[in-house]
């Protein structure tokens, strides 16, 4: 396993990644430190944006639009390079669910589902019994055989999802990728990320603008401001896994969302 570090412009190092015993504080899965991003056209979409992203966190960044947030993502999966700062991440152990499914129409939900296996060379038994086991875990057991056009939004999401799974990823990245769908689906999917995000203790970081969905899904919810985006606050979210869906009409929940509102508010002044 490697672990990858991005500094300033041109500098990417390899190294062994350490292992912490048992009790101790871990290191992060995730580290961005002073990062900022202007883009060729003189966009500075992100200054000095530092944060971290421990293993069994599950951390949700809102913001105004146009604030860098899924700039964050694209830097960490190395899709991106920062102008300034470094982000430290294990890419070799990576997930990425984007805003759109992004399935292969001519593949079936099985197929598509190994992609990912595939890729990384993974034998054609393990890659299947990998995939089988990542659909049962998103509920679509029975539609293997299925393509694209023949599912529904929540359906093409839950592909997608399943296809970053078989790689077992140690951090997973989300790129608001609910965002697209009706209110119930998105809570329903909601459901199937703190399932897994349970089962699998990864490091999660997810962009979205429903503050409402940050608060349910996350053990803490960042606050970015108006571009050029930085790290204006942070919440820590106390309630317990699993969430049942009636958490949404609690007070303390009520009161929590109140917070991260009014924060947002400001970070758009």
């Amino acid at each position: 396993m490697t672990q990858t570090t991005t500094t300033t412009s041109s500098n990417t190092t390899f190294g062994p990644m350490t292992h912490n015993p048992p009790g101790a504080d871990p290191q992060p899965a995730l580290s961005f430190a002073g990062i900022s991003m202007t883009f060729p056209d003189g966009t500075h979409a992100l200054g000095d944006t530092s944060f971290q992203v421990h293993p069994g966190e599950f951390v949700t960044v809102v913001g105004p639009s146009g604030c860098g947030k899924s700039t964050l993502l694209r830097i960490a999966s190395g899709l991106n390079r920062p102008t300034t700062g470094s982000v430290t991440v294990d890419r070799s152990s990576l997930g990425y669910v984007f805003q759109d499914a992004t399935l292969l129409q001519w593949r079936n939900v099985l197929r598509n589902v190994e992609l990912m296996a595939e890729l990384e060379g993974i034998p054609k038994a393990e890659r299947r019994r990998r995939a089988l086991e990542a659909i049962e875990l998103v509920g679509l057991s029975g539609v293997e055989d299925k393509y694209p056009k023949q599912l529904s939004g929540g359906m093409k999401m839950r592909v997608s999802l399943a296809r970053s799974l078989v790689l077992n990823p140690n951090v997973f990245l989300f790129d608001e990728p609910f965002g697209a769908v009706d209110e119930i689906t998105r809570e329903r999917l909601n459901d199937e990320v703190i399932k897994l995000f349970q089962l699998n203790a990864f490091a999660g970081l997810f962009i979205t603008h429903s503050i409402s969905e940050a608060v349910f899904l996350s053990t803490r919810v960042l606050v970015m401001s108006a571009r050029p985006g930085r790290i204006v606050d942070d919440f820590a979210v106390p309630f317990a896994y699993p969430r049942s869906p009636d958490l949404r009409f609690e007070p303390a929940f009520a009161e929590l969302a109140g917070r991260v509102s009014h924060s947002l508010r400001g970070a758009h002044s």
